[in-house]
């Protein structure tokens, strides 16, 4: 449980848990807090509240509307939507890939490797899904699409990560 001490506007009159807390004149101070009690203890104008946890960030991207049939990112689309992932994970796709690849299927980072619109390192993992995984988008983005979900659980995760690191 997290605490902090915050200044009151008026201290109150001592408390008994207040009397208890100004006798310790030691290194150290411990202090019991009911649970669901706001300010239990006060001391020296100051009481002893509870902090709510801190929110997990989540990653959330530009909306990027329709892509053009036919394209990669309508492909893309197309598996996000099969996946029961609400659009706003093919906004976080499509700004993860944008950084990975420019979504271009021939992409190929010389100095690590990595191929393709996912930039699978190496490009020949994407195998596992074709023969085809140089040349095909699908194969490419089944690929991405499986590796997202085994390692960041959605393409928010994988981008929230990739803004957090520089990669994914």
């Amino acid at each position: 449980m997290a605490l902090a001490l915050v200044p009151l506007a008026t201290p109150p009159a001592p408390s008994q848990a207040a009397a208890l807390a100004a006798s310790f004149r030691g290194e150290t101070q411990s202090v019991s807090v009911r649970a669901g009690a706001a300010s239990d203890v006060t001391r020296d104008g100051y009481g002893v509240t509870k902090l709510a946890p801190p929110k997990p960030k989540v990653a959330s991207a530009p909306a990027v509307g329709t892509p053009d049939p036919g394209t990669a990112q309508a492909i893309a689309l197309q598996m996000v939507a099969d996946r029961g992932w609400p659009t706003s994970e093919f906004d976080c796709l499509v700004a993860l890939w944008n950084r990975e690849s420019h979504w271009n299927v021939y992409s190929n980072n010389t100095s690590s490797g990595a191929y393709g619109i996912p930039q699978a390192l190496p490009g020949s993992k994407m195998a596992s899904v074709a023969d085809d995984w140089a040349t095909n988008p699908a194969t490419q983005i089944i690929w991405g699409l499986g590796y997202i979900t085994g390692r960041y659980g959605t393409p928010c995760g994988a981008w929230g990560h990739s803004q957090s690191s520089g990669w994914y």
